[in-house]
């Protein structure tokens, strides 16, 4: 079964957002896996933080890329 996203977030939303709802998720999913460890919901929770943790490394390179064209056209 292919993992879809839960939730949908917005292009201008800052790393510091997105960080903080991964934050939130992990501590979620810590408390789920301690009380239920067989819980179905435990993978699609996995596969949500694996999205965002994604989507925060694609706007964390955008960035640097952005950064070093910047440097290099000096």
């Amino acid at each position: 079964m292919r993992a879809q996203r839960v939730w949908k977030v917005n292009g201008a939303a800052s790393i510091g957002q997105l960080q903080s709802r991964l934050d939130d998720l992990n501590k979620r999913l810590g408390q789920l896996e301690n009380q239920h460890p067989d819980n179905w919901k435990l993978e699609e929770l996995r596969s949500s933080a694996l999205s965002l943790s994604r989507e925060i490394d694609d706007i964390r390179c955008a960035e640097a890329t952005a950064a070093l064209s910047e440097l290099l056209r000096k």
